[in-house]
């Protein structure tokens, strides 16, 4: 039977959707394109219909991972962004993460295709977080941003790092009180 285009459409994203929560959760290497395929709801066979490999999956899936299409608040609103990505609800829902919090140690060991992906993205949180950061030129906005988003993904790694609830609070409070946002 012939599938649709726009079922075509559908089952891609329901294999991105699946795949990037997968790889959050697990890492790359830890997830098959069987396990992909079956928490999308889809068979093996389909796969490569749509992937010519398991690296161009990753490629598609990071790429595919951009925070607004995952609901979280706008980024210019750097303040309650910084606000929610900080919080428990984002430490504990690693599936439903941040890729950079996630998978960033991954990344710089992945391919260059899949390094360039986050890099773009990268880019992209700093320029908007240059606009809410505070200072006088356009280069120190530019340098607080980078500050605050550096601070921001390595204070949820060590926050999800340490066995101690206290302390992960504490790290998460303290980051918060340290970006240099407007």
């Amino acid at each position: 039977m012939k599938v649709s285009r726009e079922q075509v459409v559908e089952n891609r994203r329901r294999i991105l959707d699946a795949a990037a929560q997968l790889f959050r959760e697990r890492g790359f290497e830890n997830v098959t394109v069987a396990e992909v395929m079956s928490a999308a709801g889809l068979t093996h066979g389909g796969f490569y219909g749509h992937f010519d490999s398991k690296e161009a999956l990753i490629n598609a899936a990071m790429a595919h991972e951009q925070p607004a299409r995952r609901g979280r608040p706008p980024l210019e609103e750097a303040a309650r962004y910084a606000d929610s990505y900080l919080g428990q609800q984002h430490r504990d829902n690693i599936g439903g993460s941040c890729p950079f919090s996630s998978l960033g140690t991954e990344v710089a060991r992945g391919s260059p295709e899949v390094r360039h992906t986050l890099t773009e993205s990268l880019r992209r949180w700093i320029d908007t977080f240059s606009t809410a950061s505070e200072g006088v030129t356009p280069q120190e906005h530019r340098q607080n941003a980078i500050a605050a988003v550096s601070a921001m993904v390595g204070g949820m790694v060590l926050a999800r790092l340490v066995d101690d609830n206290p302390l992960s609070e504490e790290i998460l409070a303290a980051v918060r009180a340290s970006l240099p946002l407007k």
